[in-house]
């Protein structure tokens, strides 16, 4: 089973030590062994998913920074990430992973919704949040991500009633599950199979939030 080297987290640790062009200059050879190793396990983790969910694409993020607009000039990010996206306009949501000593995380679910996908999310929890609060009180879900996060309002949005029961999901502007590691369990043997397994647990999140965004508020698609 595909799994993550003490070396990839080794070289990442110094990376972050010494996050200068110099450094990395001298160390390009060991950068291009230890994201060719990084890759091979995101491709595994590829392959896993297209056995239980429909995959358009991977993505394996480029390590460098992009510091034109950052107060954080450093030029290296110290982790290596990548990102899955689901297929066709009918399944929404996407999966990433960030390996980063000390700060490694999975990740799935809406970080930037466009403001019509917002609203609708926002009036579904208005009519009816039962089917939501289901699944993310399911112990499955609690088992892996604990609650959905993601920043709110302070406020009732424009246009809802402030006294609304469920105003704590309606004031949401993102809306994430988020499951932490350890290096520890970075780099256990199985791994790979944590992934997996957080992985499905999303599903019926990715599938009720596919389900609201792919309707209108009557349940009829709005997908040609």
């Amino acid at each position: 089973m595909a799994s993550i080297s003490k070396t990839t987290l080794d070289f990442l640790s110094s990376l972050k030590e010494n996050n200068n062009r110099d450094w990395f200059n001298d160390h390009k050879t060991e950068f291009q062994k230890e994201q060719k190793k990084a890759k091979e396990f995101y491709n595994a983790i590829l392959e896993q998913l297209k056995l239980h969910d429909d995959i358009d694409q991977f993505k394996l993020f480029r390590i460098y920074r992009d510091v034109r607009f950052s107060l954080d000039k450093t030029p290296y990010k110290p982790h290596f990430a990548g990102s899955f996206s689901r297929a066709t306009n009918k399944l929404r949501g996407g999966y990433y992973l960030r390996i980063r000593p000390g700060e490694s995380f999975l990740a799935g679910g809406f970080w930037e919704p466009n403001k019509e996908d917002l609203l609708r999310i926002r009036k579904e929890f208005e009519m009816d949040a039962s089917e939501i609060r289901q699944i993310i009180t399911n112990p499955t879900f609690v088992k892996y991500f604990g609650t959905l996060k993601g920043d709110a309002l302070k406020t009732a949005p424009r246009g809802f009633d402030k006294e609304h029961p469920d105003m704590d999901l309606i004031r949401m502007k993102q809306f994430i599950v988020i499951r932490n590691f350890t290096d520890e369990e970075i780099l256990s043997p199985n791994f790979l199979e944590e992934v997996t397994n957080s992985y499905k647990a999303m599903r019926p999140y990715f599938d009720y939030m596919s389900d609201v965004l792919t309707t209108d508020l009557n349940g009829v698609s709005i997908i040609a």
